[in-house]
């Protein structure tokens, strides 16, 4: 499974797994991957240096690279008590009634609340990145599309490429303008933010858009024929990020999700903005439920919705309230049904990619 662009990055394999977890991304190296690590969980720069301190030591000089989430128009003088401020009374107040409703305990006094929106700030994106660049990371990808133009200008100044999500032709031309070197089509399929088009018709419409800037196709990959279709469709490499969730390496600290996950089929993902007040592919619970109904405020935009939230999605998942408990995911979900080891799913992906390439290569009537 190797391309021009892993060879280039010096994967063996055109094999890119997004992770918020650096014993994922590590492993996924070590097998032949290319991993990348996520940094938006990351309210502090010093956290994010230990964790690079890790990968150096379990990567043993193999190729790794780093997700941040930064908006392309900079925003400036703006705190997050401020932005804490602008949530009106009625949706803490929602938040309230349906914890209540399903019993979730509170935390235990002076235990964090979780996820802020700290990660989602510029500012603490901007530091995440001065310690990133200390380290020899070989490529940065941005969630949020195209980073400002001095990032790109700074990492390429370190031989760094830069790679950016997009879910249409159009938002990818707007990349390749910036001066972006990859380009992530990420299909509707896919767990997180995401579109409202396929990846089996986004995929060729960016490889056109972008000629000649390579592509990564995203969204709904979980086999190695996947990864072979997409290879066909003019992508350079496939970048996988829900089905590291069942690994063995995964830190999802929750047997209780794990075993929802497994249990999920294609079916049991919803795009909703519960999360983040972006749309955002994730599991299907009677929270999401609680932010559709009729008799609700409606979730709030981003970054409101994830601050409104942070705090309930910490209690959700530190008592394990199964009815509530989600994560995002794509729908490639139904097919995560074993909890396995990173080489373990590479390995099999490698067998299907080499299953699919033979069978059209005797289609094709080659070697005969």
């Amino acid at each position: 499974m190797q391309t021009e662009l892993s060879r280039q990055l010096g994967a063996e394999h055109a094999l890119f797994g997004f992770t918020p977890f650096p014993a994922v991304a590590a492993a996924l190296t070590r097998a032949g991957g290319f991993g990348v690590l996520g940094a938006v969980r990351y309210g502090a720069s010093d956290e994010l240096r230990r964790d690079l301190d890790w990968m150096e030591t379990h990567t043993g000089g193999l190729p790794y690279g780093l997700d941040v989430v930064m908006p392309a128009k900079k925003v400036e003088g703006v705190t997050e008590a401020e932005v804490e401020a602008m949530i009106p009374e009625g949706h803490r107040q929602y938040v309230r009634e349906t914890l209540a409703k399903y019993d979730v305990p509170e935390m235990p006094e002076g235990e964090g609340g979780g996820w802020r929106i700290t990660g989602w700030m510029e500012s603490v994106a901007r530091s995440q990145l001065d310690v990133a660049f200390d380290y020899p990371v070989k490529l940065l990808a941005n969630a949020l599309g195209s980073p400002p133009a001095d990032v790109i200008e700074r990492a390429h100044r370190q031989g760094i490429p830069v790679a950016a999500l997009a879910g249409s032709a159009r938002h990818a031309e707007r990349h390749k303008a910036a001066g972006i070197d990859i380009v992530v089509a990420q299909g509707y399929e896919a767990g997180g933010h995401t579109g409202e088009i396929a990846s089996m018709v986004l995929t060729p419409e960016v490889v056109r858009a972008v000629d000649p800037l390579p592509v990564l196709c995203a969204g709904g990959i979980g086999s190695g024929e996947q990864i072979a279709a997409a290879l066909a469709l003019g992508a350079q490499g496939a970048w996988l990020g829900s089905i590291w969730l069942t690994t063995s390496e995964a830190e999802l600290h929750s047997r209780a999700l794990t075993h929802k996950l497994l249990a999920a089929g294609a079916g049991d993902t919803v795009r909703s903005r519960a999360l983040t007040g972006k749309p955002a592919r994730q599991l299907r619970t009677e929270w999401t439920d609680a932010w559709e109904s009729p008799e609700g405020p409606g979730t709030l935009p981003m970054p409101l919705q994830g601050l409104l939230v942070a705090e309930a999605n910490s209690r959700i998942q530190k008592y394990e309230v199964e009815p509530l408990l989600g994560t995002p995911v794509g729908q490639i979900v139904g097919s995560m049904n074993t909890e396995r080891p990173v080489r373990a799913v590479v390995d099999e992906l490698t067998r299907g990619f080499e299953r699919a390439v033979a069978r059209l290569n005797t289609i094709a009537g080659v070697g005969s």
